[in-house]
């Protein structure tokens, strides 16, 4: 009974945690650290920030909008990292013109609650803390980015 107990919390810190017990088993299986908000960011962010975040990725070519440098949003508020601002524009509370209306993004819907419990309504898990895991992990990323 205690050995179940504890099975399901652990499933339950591994569901709302992301993937930090699998990336704890890949790390130490193959040497090989997982980035959470590495991985977000590439998967959604980079075609238009470029991988660095400085606003050069391959899209760039096709839109008219100019594309932020990512790596200078510390700089421009004052040397103070906009956490709650960022993670707002990534949640979609805050609109910005490059990234669509709301209702279809350019990443996707991948960060939009209704649809993620929709995706995954066969699994038992919180969407809400799925879906803020994501957009945490996101917004650290591109804290991460910020020069020095």
């Amino acid at each position: 009974m205690r050995a179940t107990k504890i099975a399901a919390a652990m499933l339950g810190v591994a569901m709302i945690g992301g993937v930090g017990i699998v990336a704890y088993s890949a790390e130490k299986s193959t040497g090989v650290k997982f980035d959470f908000g590495k991985r977000e960011y590439e998967s959604n962010c980079a075609v238009c920030h470029g991988r660095s975040g400085k606003g050069d990725g391959p899209y760039t070519m096709v839109l008219v909008t100019k594309i932020a440098d990512l790596t200078t949003l510390s700089k421009r508020n004052n040397g103070v990292f906009p956490f709650a601002r960022v993670a707002e524009i990534i949640d979609g509370r805050e609109t910005v013109k490059a990234h669509g209306p709301r209702d279809m993004p350019i990443w996707g819907r991948d960060y939009y609650l209704r649809e993620a419990q929709e995706s995954y309504m066969d699994v038992p898990y919180d969407p809400e803390a799925y879906v803020r895991t994501r957009i945490l992990a996101l917004t650290e990323y591109v804290h991460r980015l910020q020069g020095k």
